[in-house]
């Protein structure tokens, strides 16, 4: 009798979801290309486009750098930045909570790509930034002399919000009597934060980490509008790689593969979340 009601969810699903990643899983092991024969006839080549992959250093310093990405913008910019802003909030008062919830989830509501004007005109040769350094005579091209510095930061700022407000709604259940009596027995702020409230709010701690973490594995509007991936491919991550092989080159099939290798990426992170919170039961 279940099976009625969620038949339509079931269909979108397969049809929105599951379908392009199977159709991804055809595509990788094809010519297909964006025009000519292999467009209209694509034949299967086998696991041509994967040997290619695996064997190139351009999808080799992508992997790395969207690791190195991930890692700095989201496992340790948002999620960090998120829970201290998250403990800020929880003692302020409700004027200046206010005003920095609105200036943080102002960033968070703004589409990916007017979020990655507004960070373009403040980091460019020219922007806002330059304007105030200029002053202090270090003005300088961040874009091109700090490229995934800027990326980073980027992505940190847009992204904290998801972090806090998860944050948030996690602090307010930790049970105040755990840190009342913490308190009593002497403990500081930091211990008591880190010995009573982390462990309490340990599996979101988890949960947010997998959710962001995903979210940035395929970030692509952001980079692309500040860099596209440059300057020499030092912000090229595996989307704007998968992208630039499959529409610019128009490789339908090795871009697809690249695209494979990022969802075992993405899985690979998911598992260590996963065996993260199994192994707190």
């Amino acid at each position: 009798m279940w099976l009625p009601p969620l038949a339509p969810s079931i269909v979108l699903l397969g049809l929105f979801v599951a379908g392009p990643i199977l159709w991804c899983f055809y595509a990788a092991f094809t010519n297909s290309a964006l025009s000519g024969i292999a467009a209209r006839r694509p034949r299967f080549v086998g696991l041509d486009n994967f040997t290619t992959a695996f064997t190139s250093p351009d999808v080799a310093a992508s992997l790395w750098l969207t690791v190195v990405f991930v890692l700095l913008s989201a496992v340790v910019g948002q999620n960090g930045l998120g829970i201290l802003l998250a403990v800020f909030m929880q003692h302020k008062g409700k004027v200046l909570r206010g005003i920095v919830g609105t200036v943080v989830v102002a960033a968070w509501v703004l589409p990916e790509v007017v979020a990655a004007f507004a960070i373009y005109a403040f980091l460019n040769a020219q922007g806002t930034l330059n304007e105030v350094l200029g002053w202090f005579g270090m003005s300088q091209n961040w874009l091109y002399t700090a490229p995934m510095l800027a990326v980073v930061l980027a992505n940190i700022w847009r992204g904290t919000a998801f972090s806090m407000l998860v944050y948030q709604a996690a602090l307010s259940e930790v049970p105040s009597d755990l840190v009342e009596a913490a308190q009593v027995d002497g403990a500081g702020p930091v211990r008591r934060f880190w010995h009573v409230v982390l462990p309490v709010i340990r599996r979101t701690v988890v949960t947010n980490l997998m959710l962001i973490t995903l979210q940035t594995l395929g970030v692509f509007g952001l980079i692309y509008v500040l860099t596209a991936g440059g300057p020499d491919n030092k912000t090229q991550t595996l989307p704007l790689l998968m992208y630039e092989q499959a529409f610019k080159f128009g490789q339908i099939g090795y871009g697809t593969a690249i695209a494979l290798v990022l969802l075992v990426l993405g899985a690979v992170f998911s598992v260590v979340y996963i065996r993260s919170l199994k192994a707190e039961v």
